[in-house]
């Protein structure tokens, strides 16, 4: 076991991890099974929430999951062929770093003109990955902002704060990196909702909708 990561394997997993959050879960779904594809309806947004409330939980549910597996697969299996030992600095360093590219691609997907979705269902499989303790309890938060309020954009911000929180408060982390990987997801979970943020603060932002009839309805 090694303490280094050769060059040529960061680039080749950095192109992978980025390859497959570049997967559009959601404008391929929609297209194939639902002749629709989600961008051009709803919120516009190729993501899990906008795949809901366009097309309904039968295209919702999958898309969900197949986002979920985009964040974790790459974190889970590539560090296994690194050579690097378990658990030393710079094996965290790389899963946390593969975490970030995931979402990157989910974000900024090549195959879909760059135009990709909020990044919480991927962002959930890759720190799902890093950190399954921390992952739960932001499931946890999620569902019960989001059951009291029906907006999934508040449930992302509140499982996004929880997150740091309970890596510090709850699980008492010491390594620096993960530490810094939490603050990092809350802040990108917050960069990448600040429109509805703002709609949050005026009141007009939309509440899911799951029945799926209504493309362009709220």
């Amino acid at each position: 076991m090694s303490t280094e990561l050769p060059w040529w394997y960061l680039a080749l997993s950095a192109i992978i991890a980025y390859a497959v959050g570049s997967i559009p879960t959601a404008v391929w779904w929609g297209t194939a099974f639902f002749g629709t594809d989600v961008r051009e309806h709803g919120s516009r947004n190729a993501g899990a929430t906008n795949t809901f409330r366009v097309l309904g939980p039968k295209a919702g549910v999958p898309v969900l999951l197949i986002d979920i597996a985009k964040g974790f697969l790459p974190v889970r299996l590539l560090p296994e062929f690194s050579g690097l030992e378990p658990y030393s600095n710079a094996w965290v360093m790389f899963r946390v770093a593969l975490v970030v590219i995931t979402v990157i691609g989910h974000l900024y997907p090549v195959f879909a003109d760059f135009r990709g979705g909020k990044g919480i269902a991927t962002s959930l499989g890759g720190v799902l990955a890093v950190h399954p303790g921390g992952a739960l309890i932001c499931v946890g938060v999620f569902l019960a902002v989001f059951l009291a309020s029906r907006y999934v954009s508040l449930g992302s911000l509140a499982a996004a704060v929880a997150f740091p929180i309970a890596v510090l408060l709850l699980f008492h982390e010491r390594s620096a990196v993960l530490i810094a990987f939490s603050i990092v997801m809350c802040l990108l979970v917050f960069y990448t909702h600040r429109q509805n943020i703002g709609r949050l603060l005026r009141g007009t932002e939309n509440r899911i909708a799951w029945a799926g009839r209504n493309p362009d309805g709220p």
